[in-house]
């Protein structure tokens, strides 16, 4: 069986790989430590057909290290125990890299089962998902690791990798028809060069036109992509256009992307504009755009488009807050300053007190049992109690909470 072009131009060396330049670029920190002696664990987090199982090959094989690939789709704990027992075999004194491809659809167990063998650096882990990897992998192999995201393929990048492809295949392409294919891809390599081999396939001379790729990819595609720098792009104008109150603007950006096939992107620049940009100004937003995107999910596209304009509009026309963004930004500065650690006595889960305590008894007040449902006590970590993270925003609903409670807090 032939093998597919992809694989057949799977690059070997590093400065072969297009995209990802943010990670491999020359004198980058990540490239100098998977060229140094000794290779981290590491989870490569970002979206399907970019580079993620070609970078892991090339590290291996620069390493000189055995390496040992499983797909969390198929493999399950036996196939895990098969490499662990290949640990100190003699062919395997460089020692094991594994790479796990698709490492969320496993389950709690299997991942705990490598857990001893990262830590001891018996086995060296690089493992790849396309889902947020924070949600997905078990939280004590997660902290072992090192988080590295790969970003979609520019259509530059993509571009070279097709033209590269197209002499593999002894095939030229017109300069248009290379561009249409390149922005079709939507930062896919892998995608692209499938395409690329399909048309080859089918055309009668050796020449590929745009006519002939115009026939294999989607319209939407190719007006969602077209005559834009980058995939992403649209992305940035649908959240800016909805944040800015453009509803005209938020519907054309909207429309490029369903047309384009974009339903799961659009639902979620939806689903966080809802949070981030409305906010508290209209919080009742949220799971009304929630269930829009539901709707579209289950009705799939074209109807799809009837309930996501409909969020679209009314995000675009509903008054805005970031105050609770902006809230949660002070908190996390000052969580990264190492500050608030230690939780005050009244609000610990732990009702003992240690023979050398000072202050008895955890004397948290039960705010149901006072009037208004309050009580005045310390909520904040010593070192920050006095910290004002949350500050209202200039808009009714935001007000009537800020008068309503001055007047309690009276």
């Amino acid at each position: 069986m032939q093998k597919p072009l992809a694989d057949i131009l799977r690059p070997t060396k590093i400065e072969d790989m297009v995209g990802q330049t943010h990670l491999i670029s020359e004198g980058s920190l990540f490239r100098n430590v998977i060229e140094g002696e000794k290779i981290p664990n590491m989870i490569f987090y970002g979206p399907p057909g970019i580079g993620k199982t070609t970078l892991a090959n090339i590290i291996a094989l620069k390493a000189n290290m055995s390496l040992y690939k499983l797909n969390g789709t198929n493999c399950g704990t036996e196939d895990i125990k098969d490499i662990i027992k290949q640990i100190g075999d003699v062919f395997n004194q460089n020692g094991i890299l594994l790479y796990l491809d698709e490492i969320q659809y496993l389950n709690k167990k299997q991942q705990q089962s490598l857990l001893e063998f990262v830590e001891n650096g018996d086995i060296t882990l690089i493992a790849s998902t396309t889902e947020n990897p924070y949600f997905y992998v078990y939280p004590a192999l997660l902290s072992r690791c090192s988080v590295f995201e790969f970003k979609a393929i520019s259509s530059e990048e993509i571009a070279k990798g097709l033209t590269r492809g197209a002499k593999a295949l002894k095939v030229k392409i017109e300069p248009e028809a290379l561009k249409i294919l390149s922005l079709s891809a939507n930062g896919d390599m892998r995608k692209a060069l499938n395409s690329l081999e399909f048309i080859a396939s089918g055309i009668k001379n050796s020449k590929i036109t745009v006519a002939d790729v115009n026939e294999v990819i989607q319209k939407g595609n190719i007006s969602y992509d077209r005559g834009e720098d980058k995939h992403y792009d649209n992305l940035s104008a649908l959240m800016k256009s909805l944040r800015g109150s453009d509803p005209d603007a938020a519907v054309f950006y909207l429309a490029k992307m369903l047309e384009a096939g974009d339903l799961i992107a659009a639902s979620r620049r939806l689903l966080c504009s809802a949070s981030e940009d409305v906010g508290m100004a209209y919080p009742q937003i949220i799971p009304i755009v929630k269930a829009a995107v539901d709707t579209a999910l289950q009705l799939g596209m074209p109807e799809a488009r009837l309930p996501l304009v409909n969020a679209a509009v009314l995000i675009a026309t509903a008054p805005k807050s970031n105050s609770a963004y902006m809230a949660y930004d002070r908190a996390l500065s000052d969580i990264n300053q190492g500050k608030g650690i230690s939780v005050p006595r009244c609000l610990q889960n732990t009702h003992y007190d240690g023979e050398d305590a000072e202050v008895k008894g955890q004397n948290y007040k039960y705010p149901h049992n006072y009037k208004n449902h309050w009580v005045k006590q310390q909520y904040l970590p010593d070192d920050i109690k006095d910290r004002v993270y949350y500050i209202y925003g200039d808009n009714k609903f935001e007000n009537t909470l800020k008068d309503y409670w001055e007047k309690i807090k009276k």
